[in-house]
């Protein structure tokens, strides 16, 4: 990889983690997904599969788009 190159993800990574940490420092949940399951930390630092009540309403529409394309198929 480039100099520029690598300059240029550093950067990216860094802003990355400070977002991260910003976020938990208002109190809001950061979301990972590996595998196609997702993952929050919540900001006591805890990981879990269960769904914050903030993010419920996200998870309803993204379900129900699911099954609204499944159906077409």
């Amino acid at each position: 990889m480039s100099e520029i190159a690598n300059k240029i993800l550093k950067v990216g990574k860094k802003s990355v983690r400070d977002a991260q940490k910003e976020s938990l420092k208002k109190g809001i949940a950061n979301v990972y997904s590996k595998n196609k399951q997702l993952y929050f930390q919540l900001p006591d630092g805890t990981i879990t599969q269960s769904v914050p009540k903030e993010y419920r309403w996200a998870i309803e529409i993204v379900d129900a788009d699911t099954v609204s394309e499944r159906s077409r198929k």
